[in-house]
């Protein structure tokens, strides 16, 4: 099976640049195959992409973008697709491949149906974990900030009442002055 991804290499748009680079890659990187097939230069594939992306999948226009992502003839998805995949570590079953060897995404089948305390194991445990640790990392910088906050106001506070007893020693010497002249 061989990865298809559709680019168009003098695209004058440099967010579809960066959205091809990106895909490419991180092809590359995790040493994927892959095929790059370039849609400006041959018309042959751009026809090929516009007609096998599925109809739901076209924007309004009705013109695919790049880069577009094919397994074979399956198709797989565009830049978004691709990058929410990515994100959720779903990677390999978007692309429609198997895991590699030794990866976190491949278990035994006994690892992944139950753990003792009855959570669900693979790769939903994962994305579950991940999205914890965002939420604490989320609270800590909350909580980070609320004290800083309150030490802003201490300071703030400070800054008031050393004001407010300048003013008042003030006004309590003139009171004082006033007092003695009447005498």
């Amino acid at each position: 099976m061989v990865i298809k991804v559709f680019v168009a290499t003098s695209s004058g748009s440099i967010a579809i640049r960066k959205k091809q680079q990106e895909v490419v890659g991180f092809l590359e990187a995790n040493k994927i195959d892959f095929k790059e097939l370039d849609i400006a230069g041959d018309e042959d594939n751009r026809k090929w992409m516009r007609e096998n992306v599925p109809g739901e999948k076209k924007p309004q226009n009705g013109i695919p973008l790049p880069p577009q992502i094919f397994n074979e003839e399956q198709y797989c998805g565009d830049f978004d697709s691709f990058f929410s995949a990515k994100e959720e570590n779903i990677i390999y079953s978007f692309l429609g491949l198997a895991p590699p060897p030794g990866s976190k995404v491949t278990k035994s089948s006994e690892e992944e149906s139950s753990l003792p305390n009855g959570d669900v194991g693979g790769e939903v445990q994962s994305s579950a974990e991940g999205t914890e640790k965002t939420e604490e990392s989320g609270e800590n910088e909350a909580q980070k900030e609320d004290n800083e906050d309150a030490g802003n106001l201490t300071e703030s506070q400070e800054k008031n009442t050393e004001e407010v007893t300048e003013e008042g020693a003030e006004g309590d010497a003139e009171e004082e002055e006033a007092e003695k002249g009447e005498e």
